[in-house]
């Protein structure tokens, strides 16, 4: 066995220049300068023997070897993070850090909601949250980057466990006085596709929206365009199209100010399972089931 193995903070260096490619960008998110990052992947290399990056003054480019042993790293960290929670999970329940990406079609109509309330009664919880579309927060879960994520399913998640918070039903927004704005529900053969307005790709919401409707020819025809569902409001308020909410930015008032007139999509699969997941066998489940109940409850 080797006298001398790679540091967790070498490995945290090696890590953060993958995701950056770039030295200064990676030394500042590890919250160090530039040549202290330098050096620690420096001995990291002469550690091993091997060169990992290729550098230049312009490209930071990663060796077959180096990417291999980014991926192996990833794994050893959430092995050590892991372990801390371990420990720190024995104490009180809901206290200390917790990283939890949230994803844009909950966070703002969600959380205002119940931060207040977790903040009061659970004051030692440090509650640091990310927006992420579902990809990256799903991406940022596996890397070890967010301990639980908040997002709409179904979506691909890989090996997780998950808490369901509820069920959020889908409405279809039009301009006011819309000749075929209906007087209760909305059926997916109702919709003109080339009028549909939609998320850019990366939002899970937009596939949701498109499965309800089970209508190829919306993929096609439909614009995604809406980088947040209050940029798609504003667009329907000037009667540029129509688009797809869910129920819960339409209770949090996101059509206060508008004309926008809202109702339901009638559709078999016409909701989206709001849920918390988290990486599977995680020693912190029995944690983060207490905080979907505290979320359910808000």
């Amino acid at each position: 066995m080797s006298t001398y193995l790679p540091t967790l903070k070498q490995l945290q260096y090696l890590i953060a220049l993958h995701e950056h490619g770039h030295f200064g960008r990676a030394a500042e998110s590890c919250f160090v300068s530039q040549s202290t990052l330098s050096a620690g992947l420096r001995e990291l290399e002469s550690l091993l023997g091997v060169t990992l990056v290729e550098r230049s003054r312009r490209v930071v480019r990663f060796t077959p070897l180096g990417n291999a042993v980014v991926q192996k790293a990833h794994r050893l960290l959430r092995e050590a993070e892991e372990l801390a929670e371990l420990v720190r999970s024995v104490g009180q329940p809901l206290a200390g850090e917790l990283r939890m990406s949230v994803i844009p079609t909950i966070a703002p109509f969600l959380l205002p909601r119940i931060l207040p309330r977790l903040r009061r009664e659970r004051p030692q919880l440090k509650l640091f949250l990310r927006e992420e579309t579902s990809d990256h927060a799903i991406e940022s879960l596996h890397h070890g980057r967010a301990d639980c994520v908040l997002l709409a399913l179904p979506f691909p998640t890989g090996e997780v466990e998950k808490e369901t918070i509820g069920m959020d039903p889908l409405y279809v927004a039009f301009p006011k006085d819309d000749p075929r704005d209906p007087p209760a529900e909305v059926l997916p053969a109702m919709i003109d596709e080339g009028r549909l307005l939609l998320l850019e790709d990366g939002h899970c919401l937009k596939e949701h929206a498109l499965a309800a409707c089970n209508r190829p020819e919306l993929r096609a025809s439909a614009t995604m365009i809406g980088t947040s569902l209050h940029t798609l409001v504003q667009m329907v308020d000037n009667g540029l199209g129509l688009t797809m909410l869910p129920e819960m930015a339409l209770e949090a008032g996101i059509l206060n100010g508008t004309e926008v007139i809202a109702r339901p999509l009638k559709a078999a699969n016409a909701r989206r399972e709001i849920a918390l997941v988290w990486r599977k066998n995680s020693p912190r489940s029995d944690e983060f089931r207490l905080l979907a109940e505290e979320l359910r409850a808000g």
